[in-house]
C-alpha cells in the first residue's frame, strides 16, 4: 500500500499529557477509526509511547505508532509548539530536554495555582494537579475550574483566568524554537511547526514565524487539521511551498468531540511534499 492510500495522523494526545484516553485506549481508538499510521505527540514528554507501542502488540493492531512529541516553545509574546516526529526516544539529549522542560512546566503551574488561590480559589493546586495523570498544564487548571463551577467552559477558563491577559496568566519559560529543533534533529527527527493558523496571530507576524522556524532548519508545518477551511487549508499549503517546509497533517486529538477524532476531515490536497517524503524522515510508511 502506498502512503496516497493511507490514513494518517501525526498529532493525538493520551494521559500522559492533557488527553482524555490512556495510550491503550488510544490505539484502541486508531484501530477503530482505521487510522494505518498514528503519532502520539504528548507535550513536552514521551511517556506515552511505550505503553502504545505494547498495546500495538497486545491488541495485534494493524495501526503503525511513529514515535511523536509536542515540543512548547518562546517565541516573542506566543506560546508556540514544535511537533518532533520518527526520532530515538531513547536519545539522552532528547530526555533531559524533556526533563528540563517538565520542570519548567512544574513551575509554571505552581505559579498560575498561587494567582488563582490569590483570586479566592482555593485548592486550586492540588484539585488541578490531581486531575493530570502525566505532564501538568493549564488545560487541567481549566477542567478545575470548570468542575468547581468557576466558569462555564473551557474557554470562559482561559479567558478569564489562564491566557494572557487573564488574572492568574503567568508568562512561559520555554526553549527557543531554535533549541527544539535541534534537540528533534540530534535525536534522528524531523520538525514541525505545529497548527500556524492557531496562534491567534495576524499573517504578517505568521510569516515571521515561518522565517524563523526555517532558519532555524524547521522541516515541516502542519497544513491540514481537522477544523479547517478550504481557505485556511489553501493558505497554509500557499505559505509551505513559498518557504520551502514540508507539509504535515494532524487531528491535535485530546478527546472525542463532534468536530475532532482521530484522522477526521484531514484531507489531503493536491501539490504536497509531505513530511515523510523528507530526507531526515528514516521510518517506513
Amino acid at each position: 500500500m502506498t502512503s496516497e492510500n493511507l490514513r494518517i495522523d501525526l498529532h493525538s494526545h493520551t494521559r500522559a499529557s492533557d488527553g482524555k484516553l490512556t495510550p491503550q485506549e488510544l490505539v484502541m481508538r486508531a484501530s477503530n477509526r482505521q487510522i494505518d499510521v498514528l503519532a502520539i505527540t504528548d507535550h513536552d514528554t514521551t511517556a506515552g509511547l511505550a505503553a502504545a507501542e505494547q498495546a500495538i502488540v497486545e491488541q495485534n493492531s494493524r495501526t503503525r505508532l511513529i514515535t511523536g512529541v509536542e515540543i512548547s516553545c518562546k517565541w516573542h509574546s506566543f506560546d508556540i509548539h514544535v511537533v518532533g516526529l520518527a526520532f530515538d526516544q531513547s536519545h539522552q539529549g532528547l530526555q533531559d530536554f524533556l526533563s528540563e522542560q517538565q520542570r519548567r512546566r512544574d513551575a509554571r503551574a505552581e505559579a498560575i495555582c498561587k494567582k488563582l488561590e490569590k483570586n479566592g480559589l482555593e485548592g486550586a493546586y492540588e484539585g488541578s494537579k490531581a486531575l493530570a495523570k502525566g505532564s501538568f498544564s493549564r488545560s487541567h487548571m481549566a477542567r478545575w475550574l470548570v468542575s468547581k463551577g468557576h466558569v462555564a467552559s473551557m474557554d470562559a477558563a482561559f479567558k478569564r483566568y489562564l491566557a494572557k491577559g487573564g488574572k492568574a496568566y503567568v508568562a512561559n519559560q520555554w526553549h527557543s524554537i531554535a533549541e527544539a529543533v535541534a534537540i528533534i534533529h540530534a535525536a534522528g527527527g524531523v520538525a514541525v511547526l505545529a497548527h500556524p493558523s492557531r496562534y491567534s496571530m495576524s499573517t504578517k507576524w505568521l510569516r515571521k514565524l515561518l522565517v524563523e522556524f526555517s532558519e532555524a532548519g524547521g522541516d515541516g508545518m502542519e497544513v491540514v487539521l481537522s477544523q479547517q477551511g478550504s481557505t485556511e487549508r489553501d493558505l497554509l499549503l500557499s505559505l509551505a511551498s513559498q518557504y520551502q517546509l514540508y507539509c504535515s497533517l494532524g487531528s491535535d486529538f485530546h478527546h472525542e468531540s463532534q468536530w475532532v477524532d482521530l484522522g477526521k476531515n484531514l484531507y489531503r490536497p493536491d501539490g504536497c511534499r509531505w513530511i515523510w517524503q523528507s530526507p531526515r524522515w528514516q521510518e517506513e510508511l
